[in-house]
């Protein structure tokens, strides 16, 4: 057996009743909580990114190619619906879906209200998949590409406002010449929690927009494409640039939406720094711990030294002390952050405000190469931690240690 390693398990099995054992429970604690902190904060800050970005993304996809048009109003220059990359998606690699829409604003009208909205036409290629969880109540409409739906989806913000419930009809006027309107049937009601989405769009069928501006059903307003990978958005972006004509647009929804990710983006540094000061003050107490345990054992490694222990001996001894704490603190981390997590993931325990939030409560968001890397930054910090202490070794002398043990 490896004698330093046989003398370290022999010093944590001597301090059972001492005080260095209070201090040694202490810096795994402060370890373990540490961790946990750091995961739960990781796992908490993820799922808040991915939720966000999932709802402004079923929103407008990760890009958006329109016709370049020289305001920002919704009514859009329309562009031909033969394009390569919607008809051959298969042809680029980056892409995972395409799908049509167009925009029309308008006024709903009811008895006693009146809303300005814009209504988002979709066709059969919508992908309900991305737009499910915003969903409250009822469906959403199947359109074709032949027949004109008057079904919608409208927000829950916009349903209060108008006091509609589903299956119930609201007029529709459109400003255009000549004025039109049109009896639309409430036949789902989404929620997002975000402000500019839910207070202005109502989800309806794509034709019913082509009927309304004389489009022919070769033309759309845009298309919304959405990617494998978000973190290759920039180039995507490039490649569908180079894959369109001149007069298109290609534009990212990081950019169509730039306050929301750039607030995102800001939440990440946030964490980073109040998770660089818990692990400041979780390894200094590693050095404090350490230093309190060779401090105790002054008069052992005075013996030792004088019967002619080397100080890399004495050295390994406490590192494999240290190493030991820093693997039950790690482990006490793990069962603590993880569990705590995972309770919140499955039973939703802690709620939030959807109007400042977006979401009703907390999210956690798995992601296992994060909880991995973690551990391991942990580990590796907690271990050159260590070297520091050990250092002192070298300095104490077998003399006086012995004599005033």
């Amino acid at each position: 057996m490896n004698l330093s390693y046989f003398i370290s398990s022999r010093i944590n099995k001597s301090k059972v009743s001492s005080f260095s054992s209070v201090i040694y429970k202490i810096a795994i604690a402060s370890i373990g909580l540490g961790l946990a902190v750091m995961l739960i904060s990781f796992l908490i800050l993820r799922g808040f990114q991915e939720n966000i970005r999932n709802r402004v993304v079923s929103f407008g996809g990760h890009l958006q190619v329109t016709r370049y048009t020289a305001s920002n109003l919704f009514g859009e220059n329309p562009l031909s619906s033969g394009q390569a990359f919607a008809l051959e998606q298969e042809e680029y690699p980056f892409i995972e879906h395409v799908q049509a829409f167009a925009y029309k604003p308008g006024l709903l009208k009811t008895e006693e209200e009146v809303q300005g909205v814009v209504i988002k036409g979709v066709g059969p290629d919508f992908r309900e998949e991305y737009f499910i969880e915003n969903m409250v109540e009822g469906e959403i409409p199947q359109y074709t590409d032949t027949a004109v739906s008057t079904e919608v989806v409208v927000s829950q913000k916009i349903a209060d406002q108008l006091r509609l419930e589903l299956g119930d009809e609201v007029l529709m006027y459109f400003v255009q010449n000549p004025p039109r309107f049109r009896p639309l049937q409430i036949k789902g009601i989404y929620s997002t929690g975000m402000e500019d989405f839910d207070a202005s769009i109502i989800l309806g069928d794509l034709n019913l927009i082509r009927q309304l501006n004389s489009w022919p059903d070769t033309l759309v307003g845009g298309y919304e494409v959405f990617v494998k990978d978000f973190d290759q958005l920039d180039a995507a972006q490039e490649a569908l640039y180079e894959a369109t004509d001149y007069n298109y647009f290609v534009e990212k929804i990081t950019d169509k939406n730039i306050q929301i990710f750039e607030w995102l983006g800001l939440l990440d540094r946030n964490v980073v720094i109040f998770l660089t000061i818990i692990l400041f003050v979780a390894f200094f107490n590693i050095i404090s711990i350490l230093l309190i345990l060779i401090m105790e054992r002054t008069s052992m490694i005075g013996t030792l030294m004088a019967l002619g222990a080397q100080n890399s001996l004495l050295r390994r001894i406490f590192l494999y002390n240290g190493m030991l704490m820093v693997a039950r603190g790690i482990m006490w981390g793990n069962i603590i952050g993880l569990g705590l997590a995972a309770i919140q993931y499955y039973f939703h325990l802690i709620p939030l405000d959807k109007q400042n939030y977006y979401m009703d409560y907390v999210p956690i968001q798995w992601n296992w190469s994060l909880i991995i890397l973690l551990n391991v930054l942990v580990l590796i910090l907690g271990l050159l931690m260590m070297l520091v202490p050990t250092m002192v070794i070298s300095r104490i002398r077998p003399i006086k240690a012995i004599k005033f043990s």
